[in-house]
């Protein structure tokens, strides 16, 4: 038997219900967790800000020892020899690589007839074991799994979860980041702190960090994630933010890009003023719908701004960030960032994560 949290009602604490540990499927795996990670995401999906089936095995980031290979499943998706006790990670969604999204678009992350574990495989049906936030979960066949470096920890892995690879979709996809370019960043979240961390990568010559509350913002600090911050909890307006940010740019113009991960949809508006003319914009933090803002289009317009927007991430994504983590690793403490919980006590981690407590949380089953 294994321990799962499962959401029974929305807005409603989880429980922990058991389940039988089946055999690995065909071509699949079963994975003890090691690490489950807690994303703002799962916030609003307790809140009911997305559809899902109820009961729900919550946890879409996680990672684990294998315990059992399915038939078939003899190597990672990179090509690496997997084993029963290797440490791996795995994308939390299955495309059904059918659809006019993954055929004809080739954008497997706007697949609507994908399965996302922790967010709508319901846990009364079988294998029940859907999500990472329990002992054990289910990896089915076509699940991109990927063995980890030997030299990262799992805290290193969870700690930029699903953030991480949401960042190289977003980032590294469709940013043209040049040498020298003024990058800012609003949102001092996973999602905001990796993209800091990948703009620095691909040559920005400024990466500025626009966010809150105060605590989280030390905590970028310390990891070096970007060169230049900015506290809402000081600067309590727009204008004041944009002045700040104005005064670190040459000529006051503003940055050259601008990376939205608040997942505040006023930050989106915001985050036009603070675009240089020319410049890009990235709308990343906005994956649940908290409605509406009023922008004044006149501006991107004016401006001629680039604007983007980018949904989750897909496999080839996933893999990119697994691999990308020696580097990151090598120059920010992620580990430093995760606070963990027991299984148990996950309504506690939940609360403190939407009440801005920790700046990322992982469960250790």
């Amino acid at each position: 038997m294994a321990k799962a949290a499962v959401l029974t009602e929305i807005k409603s604490d989880l429980e922990l219900q058991k389940y039988e540990v089946p055999k690995a499927p065909p071509a699949g795996a079963v994975v003890d967790v090691a690490l489950g990670g807690i994303c703002g995401t799962d916030i609003h999906l307790c809140n009911g800000h997305l559809p899902l089936p109820l009961p729900l095995a919550m946890g879409h980031e996680a990672a684990g020892i294998i315990r059992d290979l399915g038939e078939g499943l003899t190597h990672d998706s990179v090509g690496h020899e997997l084993n029963v006790g290797d440490r791996v990670g795995w994308a939390n969604s299955i495309p059904c690589g059918e659809c006019y999204e993954c055929l004809i678009l080739g954008e497997r992350t706007l697949c609507k007839n994908r399965k996302i574990y922790g967010i709508n495989r319901p846990a009364d049906a079988a294998p029940h074991l859907n999500g990472g936030w329990g002992e054990s979960i289910v990896l089915e066949k076509g699940t991109v799994i990927v063995k980890l470096p030997d030299d990262v920890a799992f805290e290193e892995v969870i700690t930029l979860g699903c953030a991480g690879p949401t960042a190289v979709h977003g980032v590294l996809e469709y940013l043209t980041i040049q040498p020298g370019d003024i990058v800012a960043v609003q949102g001092a979240g996973p999602v905001g702190l990796a993209s800091a961390m990948f703009a620095k990568v691909m040559g920005a010559g400024k990466v500025i960090l626009i966010g809150a509350p105060t605590g989280r913002m030390e905590t970028a600090r310390q990891i070096n994630a970007a060169d230049e911050f900015i506290d809402m909890e000081e600067y309590t307006t727009p204008a004041a933010r944009l002045d700040a940010l104005r005064a670190l740019t040459p000529s006051g113009r503003g940055a050259d890009v601008v990376i939205e991960c608040a997942g505040v949809p006023a930050a989106v508006s915001e985050s036009i003023d603070l675009a240089a003319p020319n410049g890009q914009l990235l709308v990343l933090g906005q994956y649940t719908d908290h409605g509406p803002t009023p922008l004044n289009p006149h501006y991107i317009t004016k401006k001629q701004l680039k604007v983007f927007g980018s949904w989750g991430f897909s496999e080839r994504h996933y893999v990119k960030y697994i691999q990308a983590l020696p580097q990151l690793v090598s120059r920010h403490n992620l580990k430093s960032i995760l606070t963990t919980y027991k299984l148990e006590d996950v309504n506690s981690a939940l609360r403190d994560v939407a009440e801005g407590k920790v700046t990322k949380a992982a469960l250790r089953p």
